[in-house]
């Protein structure tokens, strides 16, 4: 019985993170496209995380409307409650909103319950801030579980990680750094992830990809592409 018993439960948590997987990037952007963000050539989808956050997310306001841009933000619920009405400027300015969760905590480590409280409760806090049902839901750290697809399908959310990123969450991070990591990966059709906040990142990391972003224009104009919000990404 002992025997069986562990065997049950290797199996529950593979069937668990089995789908954490999608996180290695290569083997999502060759495998699982519309999860890794590839959409129209012809266009860049600009992400960003872990927002409203009002120490940064003002001046990734204020720097897209200097590049005409619009993106999606991917918001926690609880960073939503503790600034409705920054959330809601953010939708007023034509931002694209989206959810990242309640609170920026792993699923591999949650019960299906907890997560599907996490999501539902984010869900309610981001729509009610900001008058915008999300779409679109990215899990904290890009993790996937089957507990989190369960939940977001529950939820009428689409899941979608990124194709590249900038690392601006780090202490070492700078707009050079930012440049060099997104463009490891910038291919035309990709979706870009950068952070407005660093409520889970190190302190002031949101300004080395605030002041890429200029810069970034070169590299997505050289693509060819224009850039916006996932919506007009022409995901399948």
């Amino acid at each position: 019985m002992g025997a069986a018993a562990g065997v049950s439960l290797l199996g529950a948590a593979v069937l668990h993170a089995g789908p954490a997987l999608s996180a290695v990037g290569p083997l999502r952007r060759r495998l699982l496209p519309a999860l890794a963000g590839l959409g129209d050539a012809a266009h860049v989808a600009l992400t960003f995380d872990d927002g409203p956050d009002p120490a940064s997310t003002p001046m990734f306001l204020d720097a897209l409307a200097d590049l005409r841009w619009r993106a999606t933000f991917f918001m926690l619920g609880d960073m939503a409650r503790r600034c409705p009405s920054l959330a809601a400027e953010v939708a007023a300015a034509g931002h694209e909103v989206a959810l990242h969760g309640d609170g920026h905590r792993s699923h591999l480590w949650r019960t299906p319950r907890s997560v599907a409280d996490d999501v539902r409760r984010g869900l309610d806090s981001v729509a009610q801030a900001t008058g915008a049902v999300p779409v679109w839901w990215r899990p904290p750290y890009g993790v996937i579980t089957s507990s989190g697809l369960r939940a977001s399908h529950q939820a009428g959310l689409r899941p979608v990680l990124w194709t590249t990123w900038g690392r601006d969450w780090r202490t070492e991070a700078t707009p050079d750094t930012v440049m060099a990591d997104v463009e490891t990966d910038l291919v035309p059709g990709a979706t870009v992830l950068l952070h407005d906040s660093d409520c889970t990142s190190a302190p002031g990391a949101w300004r080395a990809g605030l002041l890429a972003l200029p810069r970034l224009a070169e590299s997505f104009s050289r693509l060819g592409c224009e850039v916006g919000p996932l919506a007009e990404h022409g995901l399948d």
